[in-house]
């Protein structure tokens, strides 16, 4: 199969990529990280999580983010949302744009979210369909698609019937997510093979880390299958807490690269995503982790 000849990118560094860092970020840091995220050309941006504080201290704030962050023209901002309680925040807040969360690891899911995978989908059913009646749009995550830290290899059947489940009750799209990293070109061959050929490929995205340097590859697999939704963190930030040595979601920067390489289309601006590379990695003082970055240094 060709490439595709365009490529949605999907921005998850406010959520996925903040949650992780153990100082608190200020509201202000967050929200100016946004913004100008949201002036590079991405449409599709992942403010926060409604969690409570409890579990997540670092996205405590999520509400001041979500209600004072300015919104721009073709730009979805969305929002993980963990339970019934976080849903009716959501609604509260009058956001358009949800994503729920569960895995194709049992293990994981009670370690993650206190609950079995099965109740998880069970949770998620009214939530979705309480959505979908609404008009919203709800996006499904699938996580440790291609590797559990506590149950090693996961079966592409298992990812499949997670995935369609999803769908089944109404989620618009799956995002198919390689927490811990661990995945080879080979396993996204055999997993994408599978689900493209039982989903349509236009609902499903890809969600890579980079713990052994093995996202870009991946990428580039299932660009190959037709898969064209590719989520991505400014400066490769993030990570997986319960993955020794995850490092984090592969950089924006760095897919963008390889696209722009590829030319396929994105509508992205490298120097403005590298300018908020820029901006992030000087309030937490360290460097980022894009090689694109680092090259331009």
């Amino acid at each position: 199969m060709s490439l595709p000849k365009k490529v949605t990118l999907v921005e998850v560094s406010p959520r996925d990529g903040l949650q992780n860092e153990s100082v608190f970020i200020p509201t202000e840091v967050k929200i100016q990280l946004i913004e100008q995220l949201a002036q590079t050309g991405l449409k599709h941006i992942e403010l926060t999580s409604l969690v409570s504080p409890q579990w997540v201290p670092q996205l405590a704030d999520h509400a001041e983010v979500i209600q004072k962050t300015k919104t721009f023209p073709g730009v979805d901002y969305s929002v993980l949302v963990p339970n019934e309680h976080g849903y009716q925040q959501a609604l509260a807040l009058n956001l358009k744009h949800i994503a729920v969360f569960t895995a194709a690891s049992d293990t994981f899911c009670q370690k993650n979210i206190n609950r079995t995978l099965a109740q998880s989908l069970i949770d998620y059913e009214q939530i979705v369909l309480d959505a979908k009646k609404r008009g919203l749009n709800v996006r499904g995550y699938v996580s440790c698609a291609l590797g559990c830290p506590y149950e090693g290899k996961i079966e592409p059947k298992a990812v499949l019937e997670v995935s369609q489940a999803l769908l089944e009750m109404g989620c618009d799209e799956i995002s198919i997510g390689d927490t811990i990293g661990v995945g080879t070109v080979k396993d996204v061959q055999v997993l994408s093979e599978l689900l493209v050929k039982h989903i349509d490929v236009h609902k499903l995205a890809v969600h890579f880390h980079d713990t052994y340097g093995q996202a870009l590859a991946n990428i580039y697999a299932a660009l190959e299958l037709g898969i064209h939704i590719i989520d991505a963190s400014v400066a490769g930030l993030g990570g997986c807490p319960y993955a020794k040595g995850a490092s984090g979601n592969v950089a924006t920067e760095d897919v963008l690269y390889m696209l722009n390489g590829l030319g396929i289309e994105t509508d992205v601006s490298m120097e403005k995503l590298l300018a908020a590379d820029r901006f992030i990695c000087e309030h937490l003082k360290r460097s980022s982790r894009s090689k694109m970055a680092i090259a331009r240094e």
